[in-house]
């Protein structure tokens, strides 16, 4: 079976401390100005809890109110920190809130051209979301409509974690993260 099967099939969400690498580093959102003309996004995050609740989702608040999820597989002894977004951003007559993970800290200068080429093309192949910079972190990042149910953003969780979790590990060999 392989492996990205394997992890979809053993995914198990569990609850554990922040780790210093992620608290340290800005979300992939925080880069993001709301509009002054943008309307209020209050009550699509007031629901926000409510949609992750319905589907059994084990989340903390952290600092900067988003909602951070834990993943574990067993199998591969891997964790993985996933974060949906506190706070909605204004796109047109809508919103989107971003779903991210972090896979590895970005050396200084950047990455090569061999790997910022092979994000690239891993970004391409994915169906939904991108690899993302943020401060220093190469973030994994799904940006779904704010009305997204509950089902739909655990999903972007699933994925997110997933992909961010493999992307560590061919970067780094490393379970940091």
């Amino acid at each position: 079976m392989p492996s990205a099967l394997r992890r979809i099939v053993s995914v198990g969400m569990l609850l554990v401390s922040s780790t210093a690498a992620v608290a340290a580093s800005p979300a992939p959102s925080s880069r993001l100005e709301p509009q002054a003309d943008a309307p209020d996004t209050a009550a699509s995050d007031a629901t926000l809890a409510a949609r992750l609740d319905a589907r059994g989702v084990r989340y903390e608040r952290d600092a900067d109110g988003d909602y951070r999820v834990v993943f574990a597989w067993q199998q591969e002894q891997r964790s993985q920190v996933a974060f949906v977004a506190g706070r909605a951003h204004v796109f047109g007559d809508s919103a989107v809130r971003e779903v991210f993970s972090p896979a590895a800290r970005v050396p200084a200068g950047g990455f090569d051209a061999a790997r910022s080429d092979m994000l690239l093309r891993d970004s391409q192949s994915n169906i939904l979301g991108a690899w993302e910079i943020a401060g220093d972190v190469l973030f994994y990042v799904i940006k779904l409509h704010d009305d997204a149910d509950g089902a739909r953003i655990e999903q972007a969780l699933e994925a997110v974690a997933q992909l961010a979790d493999d992307m560590e590990q061919r970067l780094t060999g490393e379970d940091a993260l």
